[in-house]
């Protein structure tokens, strides 16, 4: 909303003095109040100031909101009755009639809004930056023993020495940067929330290399101690990715799974998920959960085997 508006403006103000929305700031505080990092980095991209209103004064911004609840009724008393069939016209009808309400003359000044802004306010708009301030999101995020971070369903990798490492992700429309204490070690395009992932090359460490002291090897050995399914399942999840470090945080993940339902039960719910074609920690934790490690898998009907007689199923006969 800003850009927008220091756009329509046409330059920058030195100041800006918003309410204390979260969206603007964390903490409110007359002497120290605390503003939201994404605002602050608008405000820094612009060179202006942030100075919230003071908290539960509404008089500091009175003008304000009873100039924004003059323009919507002005605005819906001309577009009640219209109807559009796309946001882009929408937006068109309500830019033509701004235009009109901004060069209306006022009675009491004898000028128009456009008029009274070019006198008093341009002059004194700060020029806008040569690029437009892109907006973007920080999380906190770790690492996982894999060297990926799991940023919205999408997994994305940094050197494989920062495993298990907590950092700030800085997400916008189109690329993914991860910062360690203040310092970029990784930058991707973002990528969809499909459960991939977007892995660099010099991040990958060689061959069975060990960081945060787990190989394939260790993975594949404490999978041995709770059951040959188990240890075979791990296998095909780290043989069935490009790479296998991919893998290591499914494979992890199944592991512990024992420690909640037990060895006995994880061994029979491996043993399923093989059976079913599954290879991820989500379809075994399901089988768990749903109880379905006990259940026998149904088998598919052999050539030339009766199907089930029953009263309400119609044979092949039916329709000939």
């Amino acid at each position: 909303m800003r850009m927008r508006a220091f756009a329509f403006f046409g330059g920058v103000t030195r100041l800006l003095i918003p309410d204390n929305a979260k969206v603007a700031v964390i903490k409110a505080c007359l002497y120290d109040p605390q503003v939201n990092r994404t605002y602050a980095e608008m405000a820094a991209h612009y060179g202006t100031g942030v100075l919230p209103a003071r908290p539960y004064r509404p008089r500091d911004k009175a003008k304000v909101e009873a100039c924004v609840g003059i323009v919507e009724r002005w605005l819906l008393g001309r577009l009640r009755h219209r109807v559009w069939y796309g946001i882009g016209e929408l937006n068109a009808a309500i830019a033509d009639l701004m235009a009109q309400l901004n060069d209306r003359v006022m009675r009491r000044l004898g000028r128009s809004r456009r008029q009274l802004f070019e006198e008093l306010d341009a002059p004194h708009l700060k020029a806008l930056p040569a690029e437009p301030y892109i907006l973007a999101q920080w999380r906190r995020c770790k690492v996982g023993l894999d060297y990926h971070v799991e940023v919205e369903r999408h997994f994305y990798s940094v050197p494989y020495r920062y495993a298990r490492a907590s950092v700030e992700v800085r997400l916008t429309a189109r690329t993914v940067e991860v910062f360690l204490k203040g310092e970029r070690i990784a930058a991707h395009m973002r990528g969809s929330g499909n459960g991939r992932h977007t892995s660099v090359a010099d991040h990958m460490p060689s061959s069975h290399r060990r960081y945060a002291d787990w190989t394939a090897e260790r993975l594949l050995d404490e999978a041995g101690r709770l059951g040959p399914s188990v240890t075979l399942l791990c296998e095909k999840i780290l043989s069935d990715r490009p790479h296998p470090e991919h893998g290591y945080r499914s494979c992890l993940g199944i592991l512990r799974l024992a420690r909640h339902f037990g060895a006995v039960r994880l061994e029979a719910a491996a043993l399923r998920a093989l059976e079913i074609g599954a290879r991820n920690y989500g379809a075994v934790r399901s089988i768990l959960e749903k109880k379905l490690d006990g259940v026998p898998v149904a088998q598919p009907r052999r050539a030339g085997e009766v199907g089930v007689d029953h009263p309400n199923i119609r044979g092949s006969h039916y329709y000939h």
